[in-house]
């Protein structure tokens, strides 16, 4: 019983995502989440709630994913936007979860709120400790490199605008694309080879 509870739940949370990431929080109804996992729609109220708790919960498992598979390295902060960049890649309706959140729900969750001051406090000892350019406050530099890893997947004609995702964009864009974000946080985080900051 325990382990089909478990697939229920799995196949709910598959099915949220997925409409969340197409009709955002007002928009996604609960019977079309019922019906594409296959599961009696009262088990979304046992489960989860309401929908904004389905929703948090989506939301929750996306971060836990994304932390998993793509681990904050303050110590190659190009390489971890490239990596970013990579999960986005893989995972566009990520991208479009995100920027439903933002609209409808801009106010930060405890675990976003925890993460990115954790992130925000590795940047500013690696900033003290001269690992990275201390030019900057660390709360813009983690900004401007989440800012710069997602850029793509929000602009016009970006995976997040359409429902093909990814696919639509040629290898040879997807790598040129990738080495701009990449380079562009190097060009931000690099120290100063004579040990000086930048400054505005």
């Amino acid at each position: 019983m325990a382990r089909d509870s478990s697939a229920t739940k799995a196949r709910l949370l598959d099915a949220a995502f997925s409409e969340f990431a197409t009709y955002g929080i007002a928009g996604a109804r609960v019977d079309r989440i019922a019906d594409a996992a296959q599961a009696n729609k009262r088990l979304i109220y046992v489960y989860y709630g309401n929908k904004e708790q389905l929703f948090d919960a989506v939301l929750q498992r996306a971060l836990e994913t994304g932390s998993e598979s793509v681990p904050f390295d303050v110590d190659d902060l190009p390489g971890y936007a490239g990596a970013v960049f990579d999960h986005l890649v893989e995972r566009p309706s990520l991208m479009r979860l995100v920027l439903w959140k933002q609209l409808e729900r801009p106010t930060p969750t405890d675990t976003e709120a925890t993460s990115y001051q954790g992130k925000i406090a590795a940047v500013r000892q690696a900033q003290e400790a001269g690992r990275i350019d201390a030019g900057l406050d660390a709360t813009d530099v983690l900004t401007l490199v989440m800012g710069l890893s997602q850029a793509w997947f929000s602009a016009v004609g970006g995976p997040a605008a359409g429902e093909t995702g990814s696919t639509d964009w040629p290898p040879e864009q997807l790598v040129r694309h990738r080495a701009a974000v990449v380079e562009s946080v190097r060009r931000i985080t690099a120290p100063q080879a004579n040990g000086e900051t930048r400054t505005g």
